[in-house]
């Protein structure tokens, strides 16, 4: 007598697991999704906002000749604002010269050369100097080291007069409140922000690359060109960027020290203004036009921004692809 087999019966299938799991995953994309968005709508609101505000002064001057005029006169109701932007760029394209290879220097440092028991320390110091508050670094620039420099100031228009075309960007009319103070502070602002991305940048470099890089004979140096800066490169133009946009941005510390003066000069050593300066000078004791266009800066400004990051983008992305032909 041989005996039947009986059939078992099919594992069950937890289907309201799977449609739980397929809610959460549709609730956390959706989460997501707004958040990106919200992110866009309230860039768009400053944006739509601050235009409407400003639209009097664009209306006035005209956008061409809000953006292009030389002369700012409230009194007057004429507002030009070319001499701050003038400002605004000088002051943050000396403080990107003098930020980017010292905070590239310093995050290599960092991570290549410095022991891993002080690394820690230096990090540390880094990132407190990135939390001071901006009005700390402008009262010590203008209480200490204005003084200081001015001198030195004088030592090196003195040295360059003889020169021509840089004793006319250097001459010795000076109070140590103008240009390059206000770049200085800039970059000191900039350091602790940039070295601080540039190092988590070179911190994802592939320990392969190093070592494959030594491995053909090369020295340190050699390692740094040829395998951590390539594979960078997206990552220290970001971090520049984010270093540019505190730049332009700041206010306070550039009120303190670049003088305040609303008129444009070749000579940085001469006082001057700042887009983000002047607005926190003369909002307060503005009103009407007046202060329509002092949100126009601020629009202006944004707008600027705006572009310089989208030509970064596009610096980039080039960069990868050429990267990516040469690696193919």
């Amino acid at each position: 007598m041989t005996a039947t087999a009986t059939p078992e019966a099919p594992a069950e299938v937890d289907l309201g697991g799977e449609a739980r799991s397929r809610r959460a995953d549709w609730g956390f994309r959706a989460l997501v999704t707004a958040a990106g968005l919200t992110v866009l709508a309230v860039l768009g609101l400053i944006l739509v906002t601050t235009s409407l505000r400003g639209w009097p002064a664009f209306e006035e001057e005209g956008l061409l000749g809000f953006i292009t005029g030389t002369r700012w006169a409230p009194n007057d109701d004429v507002f030009g604002t070319f001499p701050m932007l003038y400002g605004t760029l000088v002051t943050s394209l000396i403080a990107m010269i003098i930020a980017v290879p010292v905070s590239i220097g310093i995050a290599l440092f960092i991570t290549e050369v410095a022991h891993r028991r002080t690394r820690k320390y230096i990090v540390t110091v880094i990132d407190l100097l990135a939390t001071v508050p901006s009005v700390v670094f402008g009262l010590v620039a203008i209480l200490v080291v204005v003084p200081v420099i001015t001198p030195a100031y004088q030592g090196f228009a003195n040295l360059v007069s003889p020169v021509p075309g840089l004793n006319a960007i250097f001459d010795d009319s000076n109070t140590g409140r103008n240009y390059i103070t206000a770049a200085l502070v800039l970059a000191i602002m900039a350091i602790p922000i940039i070295t601080s991305i540039a190092r988590e940048v070179f911190a994802t470099v592939p320990e392969t690359d190093k070592q494959a890089a030594y491995a053909l004979g090369a020295t340190r140096w050699e390692m740094v060109k040829g395998a951590i800066l390539p594979h960078s490169f997206g990552g220290l133009v970001g971090a520049s960027m984010l270093g540019l946009g505190r730049a332009m941005g700041e206010t306070i510390a550039v009120a303190l020290v670049i003088g305040g003066a609303t008129s444009m000069s070749a000579n940085l050593f001469e006082p001057g203004n700042t887009m983000a300066a002047i607005i926190a000078q003369q909002w307060g004791e503005s009103s009407g036009l007046h202060q329509d266009a002092l949100i126009a800066i601020g629009v202006e400004l944004f707008a600027i921004t705006v572009i310089i990051n989208f030509l970064a983008r596009v610096v980039v992305r080039r960069a990868e692809i050429k990267m990516k032909g040469a690696h193919s």
